[in-house]
C-alpha cells in the first residue's frame, strides 16, 4: 500500500509540474495580434521590402521559425494587415451609419467616421495605401475589392444627394475619391493635444465638405 501510494504521489507530481516546465518559450506565448502589431510597426517605418520575417520575429521576441505557425510567409502578413484594416473600416461604418438619414446626414456621418477611424490607426492606414504595390496579383484583387466597397459608400451617398437635388457635383466618382484623399490626409498631421481637438477638426472638414457639394 505504501509503495502504491508513493507511486501515485510521484505520478501526480509529474502531471502537475510537467506542463509548467514546457510553458516558457512555448507557442502559447506568441499570439497573432502580437505578430501583426510588430509587423505593422516595422513595415510602416521601413517599408515592406526592407523587413524580413527574422526581423519581425526578433521584434516579437521569438525564433523566426515560430512565425510560420501563424503565417506561411511575409506576403501573408501583409495581406492580413491590409485585409483586416479594410474589413474593420467597413464594419465600423456599418455600426456608425445613421438609420433613415438624409444624404446630407449620411455624408456628415461618413466624414466624421473616416477621420475618427483612421486618425487612431496611422500605421495601418499607411500600409493600406502605400504597400499596394507589394501585393501579389491575386492578393491585390482581394484588397482592391474591399477598397472599392469602401469608396463606393461615399459615392452612393453623393449620387443619392445629387438625385434629390441636395448636392451639385460634376462627377460623383471623382468627387468621392477626392474627398477620401482629403479626409485621409488628416492622419498625416493630426496629433492629440494640438491646437484643435479631434472633434474640432471633424467640424472643419465637414464644413469644407458641405460647401463643396452644396447645390
Amino acid at each position: 500500500m505504501e509503495v502504491a501510494q508513493a507511486t501515485l504521489e510521484l505520478n501526480v507530481c509529474s502531471v502537475s509540474f510537467g506542463p509548467m516546465a514546457r510553458t516558457s518559450g512555448s507557442h502559447r506565448d506568441i499570439t497573432g495580434p502580437a505578430i501583426r502589431k510588430a509587423a505593422a510597426g516595422l513595415i510602416a517605418s521601413k517599408g515592406y521590402a526592407a523587413v524580413s520575417m527574422r526581423e519581425i520575429a526578433r521584434a516579437v521576441g521569438v525564433q523566426a521559425g515560430a512565425l510560420y505557425n501563424y503565417y506561411p510567409d511575409k506576403q501573408s502578413i501583409l495581406l492580413d494587415l491590409m485585409q483586416g484594416h479594410m474589413e474593420a473600416a467597413l464594419a465600423g461604418w456599418e455600426a456608425a451609419v445613421p438609420q433613415s438619414a438624409t444624404p446630407t446626414e449620411q455624408l456628415e456621418a461618413f466624414v466624421r467616421f473616416h477621420i475618427r477611424f483612421h486618425v487612431n490607426r496611422p500605421e495601418d492606414l499607411f500600409i493600406a495605401y502605400m504597400e499596394l504595390r507589394n501585393l501579389t496579383p491575386e492578393n491585390f484583387v482581394v484588397i482592391e475589392a474591399l477598397r472599392n466597397r469602401y469608396e463606393g459608400i461615399i459615392e452612393e451617398i453623393l449620387k443619392q444627394g445629387e438625385t434629390e437635388g441636395l448636392f451639385q457635383i460634376p462627377d460623383s466618382k471623382v468627387a468621392a475619391m477626392a474627398m477620401i484623399a482629403m479626409l485621409t490626409g488628416v492622419s498625416n498631421w493630426y496629433r492629440e493635444g494640438g491646437r484643435l481637438s479631434r472633434e474640432e477638426v471633424e467640424d472643419v472638414y465637414w464644413e469644407m465638405t458641405r460647401r463643396t457639394v452644396s447645390a
